[in-house]
């Protein structure tokens, strides 16, 4: 079984990546931006579906982990973009939820590998913050009866670069010797995150929106799109 899945793993790892940069490449909201979106959703589906399946055959709780933390961010940053009204679902909270319960899961079993001294604590240890952080920013989101359409945007391109960073991370530990160990587990993380930051402001200041477009962006007044 694992030689089955993990060569489907990796294939739909590599689509994903190529989708993502696309995706970021191209003007937000054009039909280029749109479309790779759309890939890189489906191979992500499929990267995390593969790795909770060779978790579980292989019992590695870490993989099971990121595995739950990286669908997340793809599902959330794929229903802010989908999801025009701003109104949360029952889907949305459940899942914003589960990721806060996966950090705290990564943090428990990260402070295990500590007492053990097991390096791969510190790499839990920041991917367990990130997962309780997100998760609290996107609760209250859910939570806010007024929501801007820059808001949505901005949590849309949260989730969506902050699982680039869960797919590059992958593919960094997998081929990349570091020293010490953990530093391929944060390095991605390190250097795509100011890229969030900044894109943030971006987006809060209306200079990355897509005119014309009627489902991710706003028009330039800041209205959503009907």
């Amino acid at each position: 079984m694992v030689a089955v899945l993990l060569p489907i793993h990796i294939a739909a790892g590599a689509v994903a990546l190529a989708a993502a940069l696309v995706a970021v490449a191209t003007a937000k909201g054009a039909v280029r931006h749109v479309r790779a979106g759309r890939v890189y959703v489906a191979a992500m589906t499929v990267v995390c579906v593969s790795a909770v399946s060779l978790a579980l055959l292989g019992a590695d709780v870490v993989l099971l982990l990121v595995a739950v933390f990286s669908f997340y961010l793809v599902f959330a940053g794929w229903r802010f973009a989908r999801n025009a009204s701003g109104r949360a679902h029952a889907a949305d909270w459940t899942a914003a939820a589960i990721m806060g319960l996966t950090g705290l899961g990564m943090w428990g079993y990260g402070a295990m590998l500590l007492l053990r001294g097991h390096p791969q604590w510190v790499a839990l240890a920041v991917f367990g913050f990130i997962a309780v952080a997100l998760s609290a920013v996107d609760l209250c989101y859910h939570r806010a009866r007024r929501r801007s359409a820059a808001e949505r945007i901005a949590r849309h391109l949260t989730n969506m670069l902050a699982g680039t960073i869960a797919t590059v991370t992958a593919i960094v530990v997998v081929n990349v010797n570091t020293r010490p160990a953990w530093l391929a587990w944060i390095m991605p993380t390190i250097i795509i995150t100011p890229l969030i930051v900044w894109w943030n402001r971006r987006v809060h200041r209306g200079k990355d929106w897509q005119k014309g477009s009627t489902r991710l962006l706003p028009n330039r007044a800041g209205s959503s799109p009907r």
